[in-house]
C-alpha cells in the first residue's frame, strides 16, 4: 500500500472555526483526523489530516516527466479538474477517482518538518525538487493549512533547488519566501493556462482561479524578476484546438510577461479517463467519436496529432513575441534573463 507511512496527527491543534466532522473514515486511513470547515469555499469538502513519515518522493524510473524528487503535500485537489491525471492515485485510499477526488483532501500536516529533517539527513545531496506535480499544491486547502511556507523556507535554509507548477493564485502570498529562495538557490515557477475560454472554463477547471488572474498572477511574479514559463495544457481537443483558441491563448499569455509556452495535448490515463468521458458525454456528446478515434490506442492522442498542435502554438508564439531564453534562466534571481536564444524551442522550465 502506498499510503501506509501515513499516520494520525494528534488532535490538537484544529485550525480555526473547524466544524466537527462525521464522514466515515477511508479503509487505508484508519487514524487519520477528518475535518470539515463551515465556510463556503469548503462547502461538501472533507480533509484527512495525516503525519507522513516521508515527504521527499523519488519519481518511477519509468515516468516522462524530466525531474526525479518531488514533494506533495496534499492528495486530492479542489480543482476539480475533470482530466486531471492524478485522479487515479485516489483509489489507493479506497476513495473514488471521481467526486472523492475533487472533496476529499488528504493534508500531510506535518509537511514542513518532514522537509527539513530529509534536507539534513547525510545521504540527501542536494537534488532538484518539483512541486505541483501531482496535485496543486497550491489549492484552496493551502490557504487554511500554509503548509507551502515551511516548505519553502526549509528548502532556502538549505539552498536546495525547486521548482513549482500551480494554477493557484495563493503563490503571491509567498512571494517574499520565494525571492529569499532565488538568492540561494535556483527556483523554477511555471503556471498551467490551458485555454482562456471563460464558459470552458467554468465547465472543466470549476475549481481554478480564472484563467485572467492566473495571467495576472504571471505578469506579478514577472516584475518582480521571475521570468515564468507557462504550460499551455491540457489542450483539449475539439474544445480548445481550434487556430482562435490557441492564438487568443498565446496571446494572453504573451501579454502577461511569459517567458516561454509549453503545449501538452490532453492524456487520459485510467481514474481521469472514466471521469473525463462521463463529462464529455453530458456536456459535449457530439466529440464523443472523435475523442474514441483519438484516444483508443491508449492514453495519450497520436504522434501526428500531438506534432501538428505544438507547431501550431510554436508559430503562434512566435506571431506574438514569446520566445524562451537560455534553459534553466527562470530560476535566478535578481539578474535579468538573458537575451532570447537564435533557436526557438519550447519549454516548461
Amino acid at each position: 500500500m502506498r499510503w501506509d507511512n501515513l499516520t494520525a496527527p494528534p488532535v490538537e491543534g484544529d485550525p480555526e472555526r473547524a466544524a466537527p466532522a462525521t464522514p466515515p473514515l477511508p479503509l487505508a486511513l484508519p487514524g487519520a483526523v477528518a475535518r470539515t470547515f463551515d465556510t463556503p469555499e469548503f462547502a461538501g469538502m472533507t480533509f484527512y489530516e495525516v503525519r507522513a513519515k516521508s515527504i521527499i518522493n523519488r519519481v518511477p524510473g519509468q515516468s516522462r516527466v524530466p525531474f526525479e524528487w518531488t514533494i506533495n503535500p496534499y492528495r486530492g485537489c479542489s480543482h476539480a479538474c475533470v482530466y486531471c491525471f492524478a485522479r487515479n492515485t485516489h483509489t489507493y485510499l479506497d476513495l473514488d477517482a471521481g467526486a472523492d477526488f475533487d472533496r476529499k483532501v488528504i493534508v500531510k500536516v506535518n509537511a514542513g518538518e518532514l522537509v527539513r529533517r530529509e534536507l539534513a539527513a547525510p545521504k540527501w545531496r542536494g537534488a532538484h525538487v518539483a512541486m505541483g506535480t501531482n496535485v496543486d499544491c497550491y489549492q484552496r486547502a493551502e490557504g487554511r493549512y500554509r503548509l507551502m511556507p515551511q516548505i519553502i523556507a526549509a528548502l532556502r535554509d538549505f539552498a536546495n533547488p525547486f521548482s513549482i507548477l500551480t494554477k493557484g493564485t495563493l503563490i503571491l502570498r509567498d512571494l517574499p519566501l520565494l525571492r529569499e529562495a532565488a538568492e540561494v538557490t535556483t527556483v523554477g515557477i511555471s503556471y498551467s493556462v490551458g485555454f482562456v475560454d471563460e464558459q470552458l472554463w467554468r465547465s472543466v477547471e470549476p475549481g481554478t482561479p480564472h484563467p485572467r488572474r492566473r495571467l495576472d498572477a504571471v505578469r506579478a511574479l514577472a516584475d518582480a524578476g521571475f521570468s515564468v514559463g507557462v504550460l499551455m495544457a491540457p489542450i483539449l481537443p475539439g474544445l480548445s484546438d481550434s487556430d482562435e483558441s490557441i492564438d487568443a491563448t498565446v496571446l494572453a499569455i504573451a501579454a502577461a510577461g511569459a517567458t516561454s509556452v509549453t503545449p501538452l495535448a490532453l492524456h487520459l490515463r485510467p481514474g481521469a479517463r472514466e471521469w473525463y468521458a462521463h463529462w464529455l458525454a453530458r456536456e459535449y456528446p457530439h466529440l464523443v467519436p472523435r475523442y474514441r478515434e483519438l484516444y483508443r490506442a491508449g492514453s495519450y492522442a497520436p504522434q501526428a496529432y500531438q506534432r501538428e498542435l505544438t507547431a501550431r502554438v510554436r508559430i503562434a508564439a512566435r506571431r506574438h513575441g514569446l520566445h524562451r531564453g537560455e534553459q534553466g534562466d527562470n530560476r535566478h534571481l535578481p539578474e535579468p534573463p538573458p537575451p532570447p536564444a537564435a533557436a526557438e524551442q519550447l519549454t516548461l522550465l
